[in-house]
């Protein structure tokens, strides 16, 4: 979603981008509004992440209850459909959105999801991005923003998808990814993913505009998940026997959640992290059996590294949690406090080097590498607009590289699990593919499908496991298990 501001978009309108500054005047703008409208202003101007600056602005401008709702789902949904919105903007102004000013422009994207996306009333639409205009830019660019509200609200979302989108015979990635809101490269990969069924790439983008519950993990040994479904009021999770799915509010609130007995965690992360230690070990072939040496070799925010180290406790393992950022150590440190989880501030390619990262030092190995996190674009609805196809050789060479160490760090008959937030085959098969062939120490692949919950459908034919959100309900979460080799 580009909106240039500063000078570059004085054009048309005549004004800079003002919104770092004070309103003109008091807004008569609802709350709710504004609030999203400074999201929106954050991502574009400060590279905000939606997820952080949303709840921050919220308790700034203390919003509960159905205001903190309806600004959530608008800023989210704003951002969500950038590109397509401002096709039609551009239409309906008749001009290019790189020449309107930056903080109209966003108000503006905001009035017109409403108008098109939402239940909202076209005059409370109209009005409010005008008032919304005026407060931040000025009376010129409050009559420019009325001119064109009235332009867009004049035809309904399906016309206007039929007037910007291109043709679906002839180019159906291209109608999929403006109707369905998404890149043209994220949509030809999710489609290629998914074996070139347009059907069903089209049954997941439409999902992945859907924002996802929030998904709670019991920490086993500390908490039960049905105690906590109970006293959180929410539902047991369908697959995992540590999800309890949230019926609202802010998870922070939850007791068990202050007390570190539960942490927020997405179903997916739970499985595959599960699934890793359900898979079959070979003994060492000089030491025997062990089992009691884990590795998160990737460890930040904490989650599966929490996660690992509660199952750790019950069953007399320790875990060793790598992380590379200062920041992000203290953070999974802080995540697993009272757990037996040693973390260690180092880059985890270090495997033979780092005093705590001896060679076949450990029985299992989790890489949840660093990826171009696709698989969570419900989460972050800004980032399918952020990222580009230039972001993946550099990660994938990363991805090779910790993949290699972590087989590195595995003993003979252990077990790596490597994961990706991701469906992206570059990210996925091809990282799996590459590295069973060309690793010096070698490694066979695991079926990881009997690893995963009984009954669970749409594992497909491979014997990696790719999840959707459309089939699971989880983020896009990628996994494969090698077993080194004697």
């Amino acid at each position: 979603m580009t909106s240039p501001d500063g000078g570059r978009s004085r054009s048309r309108t005549g004004r800079g981008d003002r919104s770092r500054g004070p309103a003109r005047r008091t807004s008569p703008v609802d709350v709710a509004r504004q609030a999203a409208y400074q999201a929106l202003s954050a991502v574009r101007r400060d590279d905000a992440y939606a997820n952080l600056a949303v709840p921050a602005i919220l308790r700034r401008m203390r919003l509960h209850g159905r205001d903190a709702a309806f600004a959530t789902e608008l800023a989210y949904g704003t951002l969500r459909t950038g590109q397509t919105l401002d096709a039609i903007i551009s239409v309906g102004a008749d001009r290019d959105v790189d020449d309107i000013d930056a903080s109209a422009l966003d108000a503006l994207r905001l009035g017109v999801y409403q108008l098109l996306y939402t239940r909202v009333p076209a005059h409370a639409a109209v009005s409010s991005t005008v008032d919304l205009v005026r407060s931040v830019t000025g009376e010129s660019a409050a009559g420019f923003a009325n001119a064109v509200m009235r332009q867009i609200g004049a035809r309904d979302l399906e016309t206007w998808l039929d007037t910007v989108a291109p043709d679906a015979a002839t180019d159906p990635i291209g109608h999929l990814a403006v109707v369905r809101n998404h890149p043209v490269w994220i949509t030809r990969a999710f489609a290629e993913a998914l074996g070139g069924d347009l059907d069903e790439t089209d049954r997941l983008l439409a999902e992945d505009n859907e924002r996802p519950i929030v998904t709670l993990c019991a920490r086993p040994g500390l908490v039960d998940a049905l105690d906590l479904a109970d006293s959180t009021g929410g539902a047991p999770g369908a697959f995992s026997p540590y999800a309890v799915y949230l019926p609202g509010g802010a998870p922070a609130d939850v007791p068990e959640v202050a007390d570190r007995r539960a942490h927020v965690q997405d179903e997916g992360s739970q499985l595959v992290t599960l699934a890793l230690l359900d898979a079959p070990l070979a003994d060492a072939p000089t030491a025997g059996p062990s089992d009691t040496r884990w590795l998160d070799l990737c460890a930040g925010p904490g989650g599966k590294a929490a996660l690992l180290g509660a199952l750790a406790a019950q069953s007399g393992a320790e875990v060793t949690a790598v992380e590379i950022a200062p920041h992000r150590a203290d953070l999974v440190a802080a995540t697993c406090a009272g757990l037996p989880v040693t973390v260690i501030c180092a880059d985890g390619r270090d495997v033979g080097s780092h005093a705590a990262l001896p060679a076949g030092g450990f029985d299992r190995v989790l890489v949840d590498a660093p990826c171009t996190g696709l698989g969570a674009l419900r989460r972050r609805p800004e980032a399918r607009w952020r990222r580009t196809p230039a972001d993946l050789p550099p990660l994938a060479k990363l991805q090779r590289e910790l993949l290699a160490a972590a087989i590195r760090a595995v003993r003979p008959g252990g077990a790596v699990g490597y994961v990706t937030c991701s469906p992206h085959t570059a990210e996925t098969r091809v990282t799996i593919g590459e590295t069973v062939r060309r690793s010096p120490i070698p490694v066979e692949l695991i079926d990881a499908r009997p690893l995963m919950p009984d009954g669970m459908p749409g594992l497909g034919e491979e014997p990696t496991v790719q999840l959707w959100p459309h089939r699971h309900g989880t983020d896009a979460m990628f996994l494969a298990i090698l077993r080194r080799t004697a």
